[in-house]
């Protein structure tokens, strides 16, 4: 029992760590189940979103030994949500949740994303330093 734990847990570092190996791990799995690929990057992308959102907390801490740069991007998805939600309430007259969370988590991706590249090179550049 001990091993299959284990193995479970090198399977989730691994995946926390390096995020775009689910990215093409979900893609492949929606598009042999739907044969959709739009539907299956959007999917990917959602995915994916939600874990570069724990990677980029601890990047930041272990780069810049603080978090308040990822507590800075929570603001800014909390800013963007409410901006989204009153222009959704002011063209609909309600609130869409499930549009504005596929906004968010589409947006966020490209932030995330670019974020993650950016604290990997910043992070390579000070191991690089350090030695």
């Amino acid at each position: 029992m001990d091993v299959i734990v284990v193995i479970f847990r090198h399977i989730l570092a691994a995946i926390a760590i390096v995020p775009f190996i689910t990215f093409f791990g979900v893609w492949f799995i929606c598009f042999g189940y739907t044969r959709d690929k739009k539907r299956s990057t959007r999917i990917s992308m959602d995915v994916t979103s939600v874990l570069l959102l724990g990677t980029l907390s601890i990047m930041v801490t272990n780069v810049f030994g603080s978090s308040i740069l990822y507590w800075f991007v929570i603001l800014l998805f909390l800013l963007a949500a409410a901006w989204i939600g009153r222009e959704q309430n002011r063209k609909y007259g309600q609130v869409h949740v499930v549009k504005l969370l596929k906004i968010l988590s589409r947006l966020g991706f490209f932030l995330l994303s670019a974020l993650y590249f950016l604290l990997l090179l910043i992070g390579i550049g000070r191991y690089m330093t350090m030695t």
